[in-house]
C-alpha cells in the first residue's frame, strides 16, 4: 500500500507518463458520437449510408471514434434533434433541408419549387457554389456542416394528374408547415392547409385534401399512395439533406480525429449518395405502378410553364424567409449562373 502511494506521489510530482501497456480502461475507450436519423431502421439507402459512414469513421480514426446510430427518430423528431445538435445535446445527425433550416433559415431557399432547371443544376450549385456559404452560416450557430446528402424528389400526389399551374386553381392542398410550400400553393390558386403527416391520409379520405407535395420515399411506405394513387412527376424540387455536427464537439477533437471524420465523409461523396437515393426512388416508382398506381411525367415544356408561373413568387419567398435571405439568394443566383456556363 505504501509503495503504491509513493509511486502515485512521484508520478504527480515529476509528471511521469504511464508506461506502455499500462493505459487505463478509460484511456482505451473510444469516443462515441451519437448520430440521429429519421430514417426507418431498415430497407432503405439512408441506413446503409449511415452505417457505412460509421464503419469509415472507425477505420479512418483507427478505432478512436465510434459512431452510434439512432434510426427512426429514436432521439426525437428531426425538428427537435437538429436543435439538440446545435445545443450540443446530440453530437451529429443527418437532416432534411427543411429541418436543417430551423437552425439556418436561409437553407429553405434551396427548396423553392421549380427554381432549379433540373437535378444536375442543383447538384452543381450545391457542390460548386454553396459549401463555403453554408458552412459559414452553420458555424455562426454552433454547428459544423459536414456535407450534402439526399432526401429525394418532391412530386405531387393526388387522385388526378396536376400537370399545369391552372390544375391547382381552387384545389385543397395538404402542406408541410413551411412558408415555401404554403406560398407555392396559394400563388397557384390552391387552398393550402398545413397538416401533420398522420393527418394526410384521413384528409384525402374525407376530401379535405386533394393534392400534396412529398417524396415517393414517404408516400409509398406510409400508405399515402393508396388514397392518392396518381403521381404527377413534375420535378417540383429535389430536397437535399445535410450532415450536421455540434461545432464545439468537433472543435474539441484532436486534429487527427477531425481529419478522420472529413476523410470518412470523402470516401463516399455527395454524388454517390444522391445516386443511391435516386436509384431507390426508381425502385419505389416501379413498385407503385405494379400495385396499380399511375405515374404521369411532365414534359420539358410543361415544367417550364411551372417555372414561369413561379418566377414572380421567388422574391416574396426570399423576403419572408429570414433577414439574411437576400444575401443568400444572391449567392445562390451567382452559383446557378456559374453552373449554367459550365453546362
Amino acid at each position: 500500500m505504501k509503495r503504491t502511494l509513493l509511486f502515485a506521489a512521484l508520478s504527480a510530482a515529476f509528471g511521469l507518463a504511464a508506461l506502455p501497456g499500462t493505459l487505463t480502461a478509460q484511456e482505451k475507450k473510444p469516443l462515441e458520437l451519437r448520430y440521429t436519423s429519421g430514417a426507418p431502421p431498415k430497407g432503405n439507402p439512408w441506413v446503409m449510408q449511415v452505417e457505412r459512414f460509421a464503419k469509415d469513421v472507425d477505420e479512418e480514426s483507427k478505432g478512436a471514434i465510434k459512431i452510434q446510430p439512432f434510426f427512426a427518430s429514436q432521439l426525437g423528431s428531426e425538428q427537435d434533434t437538429v436543435q439538440q445538435v446545435a445545443r450540443g445535446r446530440i453530437d451529429i445527425g443527418g437532416f432534411s433541408a427543411g429541418s436543417a433550416a430551423l437552425v439556418v433559415p436561409e437553407v429553405a431557399l434551396l427548396l423553392m419549387p421549380f427554381y432549379f432547371k433540373d437535378t444536375a443544376e442543383l447538384d452543381c450549385v450545391l457542390d460548386k457554389g454553396m459549401v463555403a456559404p453554408v458552412t459559414e452560416l452553420y458555424a455562426k450557430r454552433g454547428v459544423q456542416f459536414l456535407g450534402w446528402t439526399e432526401v429525394g424528389s418532391i412530386e405531387m400526389f393526388g387522385k388526378k394528374p396536376f400537370m399545369a399551374p391552372k390544375d391547382l386553381n381552387g384545389v385543397k392542398a395538404a402542406s408541410y408547415a413551411n412558408k415555401t410550400q404554403l406560398l407555392f400553393f396559394s400563388s397557384m390558386g390552391a387552398n393550402p392547409n398545413p397538416l401533420g403527416l398522420p393527418e394526410w391520409i384521413p384528409a384525402f379520405q374525407t376530401g379535405l385534401a386533394e393534392v400534396v407535395l412529398t417524396p415517393i420515399t414517404y408516400a409509398l411506405p406510409s400508405g399515402l399512395t393508396k388514397v392518392a394513387p396518381v403521381v404527377s412527376r413534375v420535378g417540383a424540387y429535389d430536397a437535399p439533406g445535410l450532415t450536421l455536427m455540434n461545432k464545439a464537439t468537433f472543435d474539441k477533437l484532436p486534429k487527427d480525429q477531425q481529419e478522420a471524420l472529413i476523410r470518412a465523409g470523402d470516401r463516399n461523396p455527395s454524388a454517390k449518395l444522391r445516386a443511391e437515393v435516386r436509384g431507390f426512388e426508381n425502385i419505389l416508382y416501379g413498385m407503385h405502378e405494379k400495385a396499380g398506381g399511375q405515374i404521369v411525367v411532365a414534359t420539358a415544356e410543361q415544367r417550364a410553364a411551372w417555372r414561369a408561373a413561379m418566377e414572380p413568387v421567388y422574391p416574396k419567398i426570399v423576403k419572408e424567409t429570414s433577414a439574411g435571405s437576400e444575401g443568400f439568394f444572391r449567392t445562390l443566383e451567382g452559383a446557378r449562373k456559374a453552373c449554367e456556363k459550365r453546362s
